[in-house]
């Protein structure tokens, strides 16, 4: 019986993905450099197949980041602190966030902007918006 990914394995390949992404390179293009279709590396990266530890090595060459970046923030076996009702931590929406291409051109055009204020009234609009989202604005 084969034994389908973990939690870890998920968040492995979405690190692979986020990263791939940050870099700016297609799926197709990390598949050509490891030698694998780009189905696979979408396999990968969605957890749907494990990723052996010389194929972490190669994506992680690939990627130019170290093994231990893949790893970053992954889950670990911990009783909830408070029954469950934590919010998701800070890494979690950071990690969200630049899991998509929009996500990463935000941020890139955040970190372009050196006035602290104009940064502020830039989080202060998009939890308006997000804000009005959810109220159904």
């Amino acid at each position: 019986m084969k034994k389908s990914p973990g939690p870890v394995d998920r968040h492995v390949g979405s690190r692979v993905r986020m990263r791939r992404i940050l870099v700016g390179m297609s799926q197709e293009r990390l598949g050509e450099a490891l030698g694998l279709t780009f189905q696979q590396v979408q396999k990968y990266e969605k957890g749907t197949n494990r990723i052996g530890a010389s194929r972490l090595q190669q994506i992680a060459q690939v990627l130019g980041v170290p093994v231990t970046f893949l790893f970053e923030g992954a889950p670990q076996d911990r009783p909830a602190t408070n029954g469950g009702f934590a919010e998701p931590d800070q890494v979690e929406y950071s990690f969200d966030l630049l899991s998509t291409p929009d996500g990463v051109q935000l941020a890139k055009a955040f970190m372009s902007i050196d006035d602290p204020k104009v940064r502020r009234r830039v989080v202060d609009l998009v939890s308006t918006l997000a804000e009005g989202q959810k109220n159904g604005r």
